[in-house]
């Protein structure tokens, strides 16, 4: 099966030891099509740097500043982020958001750090790629101040039925991690996913957190891998997600797999795709002939 995941922290440390074999191990499993996370600007022209390179997987980029970085911010920043992201391997803006939960940035710092990113996303008509962490209802309405949106990915969605019903009558799209697959903490989450429309759902791994939890636990030892890796995730371990919120679904994960891919073209624009004629459903409140 062809899957594409969505969320990639691939400068993250954690891979420093082994970033290609990590990027072969994704294509061994059938990762074909990755989107690396920026987080500052630093990372956003390190991640550009690695999507130029030859590579097993297509890897796209997003720019942006998240919420814990917000705070972190010296002039001329928002030009400089516009710079980067009219880069062709840019192809969204974020991850952006707000963070309530750690707040390592005051939140009206938060708020503007991601209303300028919004308006940045508007003005380029790129996807927008949002971390909501108990924001109180804060994140939609921000979002829903800025005209103009192309597209919006709700990443690593674990929030309330309200917030999803709502973030799905925006007309946006949701992303789900292994989470799902937490037996302590998922259970609200996989009564949810039945509730997402197929044609909005993608998959990701936000790799290397959020291992799935029904992944093989021998993965690191399969695969020479030492000791301290047994808890991290990877992009190979995406089809231990797909197989969770196929589950979670009642559909087979073959289904799935083609949906959640073709999603994911349309919000990122992967090379062989075209996003201009292929947008998906329209904003609003029609859910479509897959939903639950």
């Amino acid at each position: 099966m062809k899957l594409t995941d969505v969320c990639v922290n691939l400068l993250n440390s954690q891979f420093d030891p082994d970033r290609q074999a990590v990027i072969e191990r994704a294509a061994a499993s059938g990762v074909e099509c990755m989107v690396l996370t920026a987080t500052d600007l630093q990372s956003t022209a390190a991640a550009l740097d690695l999507c130029v390179r030859d590579s097993a997987v297509r890897m796209q980029t997003t720019a942006g500043v998240h919420p814990h970085d917000a705070g972190k911010l010296g002039a001329g920043w928002l030009q400089q982020l516009r710079q980067l992201a009219q880069a062709s391997q840019v192809c969204a803006i974020g991850e952006t958001g707000l963070d309530y939960y750690r707040n390592f940035t005051p939140r009206p710092q938060q708020q503007e750090v991601f209303r300028q990113q919004i308006a940045l996303a508007a003005e380029l008509g790129k996807t927008l790629f949002v971390h909501d962490r108990e924001s109180q209802g804060d994140v939609l309405r921000l979002l829903s101040q800025q005209n103009g949106l192309q597209q919006v990915l709700i990443h690593c969605f674990t929030g309330s039925r309200e917030e999803l019903l709502a973030y799905l009558e925006a007309g946006y799209y949701i992303g789900i991690t292994g989470w799902i697959a937490d037996h302590r903490r998922g259970g609200s989450l996989r009564r949810l996913v039945p509730e997402i429309p197929l044609q909005r759902l993608v998959i990701e791994t936000d790799a290397p957190f959020l291992r799935p939890h029904n992944a093989p636990p021998d993965f690191h030892l399969q695969h020479q891998l030492p000791a301290r890796f047994k808890r991290r995730n990877e992009p190979a371990l995406l089809p231990w997600v797909l197989n969770a919120v196929a589950e979670a679904r009642g559909e087979p994960p073959a289904a799935v797999a083609r949906a959640t891919t073709a999603n994911a073209a349309r919000l990122f624009g992967f090379p062989g795709t075209d996003r201009e004629t292929d947008r998906g459903p329209d904003r609003g409140t029609d859910r479509g002939p897959d939903a639950n």
